[in-house]
């Protein structure tokens, strides 16, 4: 008889009620909660028994695998590899007294797990040094259920973590890393890759208890052109380089897919680490305006391109383009350039050139309608075919934003322009039968297959006579 079997007949003779058949879908259950992958027949039967206030004490192998982990086991230990690494907090417990904590993600060649480490241990010699991949040896910890039922690992006074360089199955960071074309919809302690389409960007927030938060938001694309939003909470630009180039690798250690508003989503935490192609200083750009708008701080948004006609997204913190006009062609030091997203504040300058006939004007970047491709960035100009619309939309999340939206064609096709939020101002000043050009359009996928044009922050919607 296996050492399954004897459990569950340890649990029928304590619990004489339950059948054979009672304990097996209540496995099948457990299994389904925590998700597939993450828990055995006898880690899920020790979850069960837990339920019932019971305590299986069958001896526990010394060295276990992740996937064997139940809640209540003690002094195991194994053998396993960093995925990642969050720095040490310092909380502070009822009586006022300060504890530390730090998380860890660690994985072997059939899950993953979440390891806590407290107080001293949080602060153990050379846990800073640990880098992804790194193979460990866990002592003598002991596991508990966290708030989802996951088991975790904790690392308390008696329990340790060492180090260790033995030739290992347990897969590389390499080999574990997946590409954005392969993720699916409940996938968590995942190391993706991709590269960096568009912006990246910060946020500021209050969270539901009031705290302040933040974020890091960008887009990656697969290896089959496909693209995904990226949330990173909890991170800031402090973590990614001051230069990364358009179309510059991405990988990103410690996320989970989960579906957003527009599709499937990675999510990260303050845990996620991001390794960006990307250097420590900025260096210069020429290029040509092609449209100044204004923020609602009174900020210049600007759309130039480059002789190599790639756009740049270039916000202005410190009116240093106050002396800029429409076509213009500028050098500029940046402080900071994320793919083709540049901010100027008041370490930058911006000074005018002489005009560069081979950097494109904006009539030359125009694009034809039925030119227009998935993802792309566009400049058009169309006659407006339909009296634009505003309409509140209802997020999952039970947010209503505004949306608004104009059907507009030229000579090559037809095509809805559409602006959420802040941008659905824009279309609201249009009017049927005006011919408008449109700057900084972002095509995406819409309803049956057909493309749509969305307006960006750094939109220009101008009238022509």
């Amino acid at each position: 008889m296996s050492e399954f079997d004897i459990l569950v007949e340890k649990l029928l003779e304590l619990k004489p009620e339950l059948t054979k058949s009672d304990i097996e879908e209540q496995i099948k259950q457990k299994k389904e909660k925590i998700g597939a992958g993450y828990l055995t027949d006898q880690g899920a039967l020790f979850l069960v028994a837990s339920d019932f206030g019971i305590t299986l004490s069958e001896p526990l192998k010394v060295e276990m695998g992740l996937k064997d982990l139940y809640a209540g086991a003690k002094e195991i230990s194994l053998e396993t590899r960093v995925l990642n690494l969050s720095p040490a907090k310092q909380f502070s417990r009822k009586d006022g007294s300060p504890f530390y904590l730090r998380t860890m993600t660690v994985y072997d060649s059939d899950s993953t797990a979440s390891v806590k480490l407290w107080d001293e241990k949080a602060n153990l010699p050379g846990i800073e040094n640990l880098k992804p991949g790194d193979l460990i040896k866990i002592i003598k910890a002991y596991v508990k259920s966290d708030l989802n039922g996951t088991p975790t690992i904790n690392i308390g006074s008696g329990s340790n973590i060492e180090a260790i360089d033995n030739n290992s199955e347990i897969p590389t960071i390499e080999k574990i890393t997946k590409d954005i074309g392969e993720l699916k919809e409940g996938q968590k302690d995942l190391v993706v890759s991709g590269i960096l389409d568009g912006l990246i960007s910060s946020m500021e927030f209050t969270n539901s208890r009031g705290q302040p938060g933040k974020a890091l938001r960008m887009r990656l694309k697969g290896k089959d052109g496909n693209a995904m939003r990226v949330v990173l909470w909890g991170k800031d630009e402090s973590e990614i380089p001051n230069m990364i180039s358009q179309g510059a690798k991405v990988r990103l250690l410690g996320v989970k897919v989960r579906g957003g508003n527009q599709g499937l989503e990675i999510h990260g935490s303050d845990s996620t680490l991001i390794d960006i192609e990307g250097g420590k200083e900025a260096e210069p750009i020429i290029a040509r305006i092609i449209s100044i708008s204004t923020s609602e701080n009174g900020k210049n948004m600007i759309l130039a391109v480059d002789s190599k006609k790639n756009f740049y997204n270039i916000a202005d913190l410190s009116n240093s383009t106050a002396i800029c006009n429409e076509g213009d062609v500028i050098e500029c030091m940046p402080s900071k350039v994320y793919g083709n997203s540049v901010t100027l504040d008041e370490n930058s300058f911006v000074r005018k050139i002489e005009n560069d006939e081979s950097i494109p004007s904006k009539s030359q970047l125009r694009t034809k309608i039925n030119d227009v491709k998935v993802d792309g960035n566009y400049c058009i100009e169309a006659i407006i075919l339909k009296v634009p619309e505003r309409r509140e939309v209802q997020t999952k999340s039970g947010e209503s934003i505004s949306l608004s939206e104009m059907f507009v064609e030229d000579d090559t096709g037809q095509i809805w322009i559409k602006g959420w939020r802040n941008q659905a101002r824009l279309v609201d000043k249009c009017e049927l039968g005006e011919i408008i050009s449109v700057t900084a359009l972002n095509a995406k996928a819409g309803l049956e297959g057909r493309i749509e044009l969305f307006l960006t922050p750094f939109s220009k919607i101008t009238k022509k006579n």
